[in-house]
């Protein structure tokens, strides 16, 4: 048997910056959700305007997407609330950061 199924994809460079709505779309998460994200710091906006009355206008660095897909895993699939799922980044991020030594 061959299979006759063709990948798609797109290359993506470290310096790309996406919207709230893309980083909602590209995660399928509610705008709200990426607030209190934001407000537990598990993201961190770019932009001059960091309030959430001003959210749309956030811009995130394009690794905030594999973040909040962490993070809806954690709590939807493994019940992990968001001080939890924060707790879990960081660790990640700590792993990562000794491996590179």
């Amino acid at each position: 048997m061959t299979s006759d199924k063709i990948l798609c994809g797109q290359l993506v460079e470290e310096a790309t910056v996406i919207t709230l709505k893309e980083l909602c779309r590209s995660c399928t998460v509610k705008t709200e959700e990426i607030i209190i994200m934001v407000e537990e710091g598990i993201l961190d906006p770019q932009g001059e305007r960091l309030e959430p009355a001003q959210a749309t206008e956030w811009q995130f660095h394009i690794s905030s997407v594999k973040r909040v897909k962490t993070v809806v895993h954690l709590q939807r699939d493994l019940g992990v609330n968001l001080p939890g799922a924060a707790l879990a980044l960081e660790l990640l991020d700590r792993i990562a950061e000794l491996k590179k030594l």
